[in-house]
This record gives structure tokens, sequence and C-alpha cells, in this order.
């Protein structure tokens, strides 16, 4: 008895999650430190690499957060859509510009709610941005899978 189709499918969308949370916090981070300051001094990434960073008032810092993901997630979603298509699910129930606008409309549903949700935890909380970003990523997974799978592609 061998392991279920959907599990080895459902693994193979972890890794490329994995892949494109990889993506999208570097480039969040990097946008976040260079173009739209949102980072803290005690955020994880201004730790592990020393970077410097400007004090900002947790509205900005909000602000900020909130373009540095969309930013993010233009980028990031295109990649992980190609990883989708080639590896975990079958192409082909739309066109390819039909299922690429489909898979940008779901995503962007999460990503929506993930980063209101992240600016809502800063400005009300002053949550640190590390654990504020992490509440886009879960909504993320929670929402993806499942519109991508019965929604976008053929399973």
């Amino acid at each position: 008895m061998g392991i279920p189709a959907v599990l080895i499918q459902f693994l193979k969308y972890a890794i490329a999650g994995v892949i494109g949370t990889v993506i999208h916090i570097g480039l969040f981070h990097a946008l976040a430190w260079k173009l739209f300051p949102a980072l803290q001094a005690s955020d994880w990434a201004v730790k592990a690499l020393g970077i410097e960073i400007v004090p900002i008032d947790d509205a900005t810092r909000s602000r900020n957060s909130m373009i540095a993901n969309f930013g993010g997630f233009m980028v990031t979603n295109f990649i992980v859509y190609v990883i989708n298509v080639i590896w975990v699910f079958e192409a082909g129930k739309y066109s390819w510009w039909i299922e690429l606008l489909l898979f940008y409309a779901v995503s962007s549903i999460s990503m929506v709610i993930g980063t209101t949700t992240m600016g809502f935890l800063i400005r009300r909380f002053g949550m640190l941005t590390s654990y504020a970003f992490c509440a886009n990523l879960v909504s993320a997974l929670l929402i993806n899978f499942a519109a991508r799978k019965y929604f976008i592609f053929n399973g």
C-alpha cells in the first residue's frame, strides 16, 4: 500500500510553499530595510545580519510593512505559480493567462487578509514586525492550497 496521491501532492505543495516563503521573507526584509523602512532593532533579520535601521513610529512602520509585503508578494507569487504548474498541480483547466489571473486573485485574498492583520497588529499592539509578518504566512497556508487544488488547477 503506497502513499496516497493527495498526500504526495500536499508534500510537494508544502515544499513549494517553503521555497516561496523563503523568497518572500527575503524580499520583504530587503524592501523593509532598504526601500520602505519597517524593521526594528529587535527584528530577527536585523539581529541576525547586524544591519542598521532607522527608528520610525508605529504608524509609518505599519504602512511600510504592508507596502514591503505587497512588493514581495508580487514577485514571489509568480515564482510560486511556476513551481505549482511545473511540479505540484496539473495545469490546463483554463488557459495559462486565466490560470495565472486566478492564481493571483486567490493569493491576493490571503495576502490582503494577512497584510491587513499584520498592519493592525503593529499599529494597535506595537507588535514586532517579524511576529506580525507571520500572520500573512498563516493566512496564505490556510487559504491557498484548497483554492489552488480545487478551483484553479485540475487537482
